[in-house]
């Protein structure tokens, strides 16, 4: 089966620092690719790569291809506001508009034009926040400000107002980090939901979590893909001496 995403021989300078060195990574559809690594080894990096929020960063330069569906994200052609809805990113700290729980959720359908009515951009809302399991709690207070939550209800938002306008892939950045151990457990657990509707690519300092969620583990260092496989595979098989020394923290 044909990747949903794709690096091929990327490299990426932030300056003259060069963050990434020959990547060649390809994820699976509709399954979890876990990416490790110390920090500052590029993950985060790479995974801004996919919905080109590099793009923001002055003095960023890049070489190689980079593919959503076999289609190159950096064609003349491409829609950078059509990309970013069908690649979406959550970030490591929960971040919800000073808005109510509902214009939150609302708020791409309504950037995007996706609902025709109020009717439609209801049902939106109500979908997107059962798939994070938020509905029943909120669906009697759906004025309630978003910044009135708990953070682990703060960050199930920030999915929701994502999975409202239909993307095709979530990008999660540390997406637990900020949270305490049972919320980080609500939070995989919703992942493991997800991935049967999206293609999941997540970014952890965690080995024990990407052990845990993912299907596909990458494991990177300075700058270099060192080695990707299957995450059972990639903990008890290493291929590469590096591998075996980061996961059984000789250093990192």
């Amino acid at each position: 089966m044909a990747p949903k995403l794709e690096t091929r021989n990327l490299d990426l300078w932030y300056g003259s620092f060069h963050a990434l060195k020959g990547v060649s990574l390809a994820i699976r559809a509709r399954a979890i690719t876990a990416i490790i690594g110390p920090s500052g080894c590029g993950k985060s990096t790479l995974v801004r790569v996919f919905n080109r929020m590099n793009d923001t960063i002055p003095g960023v330069r890049i070489q190689g291809e980079v593919l959503l569906d076999g289609e190159s994200i950096y064609a003349p052609s491409v829609d950078l506001r059509q990309l970013r809805k069908r690649v979406g990113m959550v970030f490591q700290r929960p971040n919800p508009f000073p808005l109510s729980v509902f214009e939150n959720v609302a708020y791409g359908p309504r950037i995007h034009r996706l609902a025709a009515n109020a009717a439609e951009l209801s049902e939106r809302v109500e979908r997107s926040l059962r798939q994070t399991g938020l509905w029943d709690a909120f669906k009697e207070r759906l004025d309630a400000s978003a910044l009135s939550l708990s953070p682990e209800q703060q960050q199930r938002i920030c999915i929701s107002r994502l999975l409202a306008v239909e993307p095709e892939v979530l990008l999660m950045d540390e997406p637990a980090s900020a949270l305490d151990p049972i919320a980080t457990a609500h939070i995989e657990e919703l992942l493991i939901e997800l991935k049967n509707a999206y293609t999941i690519v997540i970014v952890t300092h965690n080995m024990q979590q990407a052990a845990r969620i993912s299907d596909d583990t990458a494991f990177m260092l300075l700058g270099d893909l060192v080695e990707v496989g299957e995450t059972q595979t990639l903990f008890t098989r290493h291929a590469d001496p590096r591998t075996e020394q980061y996961i059984s923290g000789r250093f990192g």
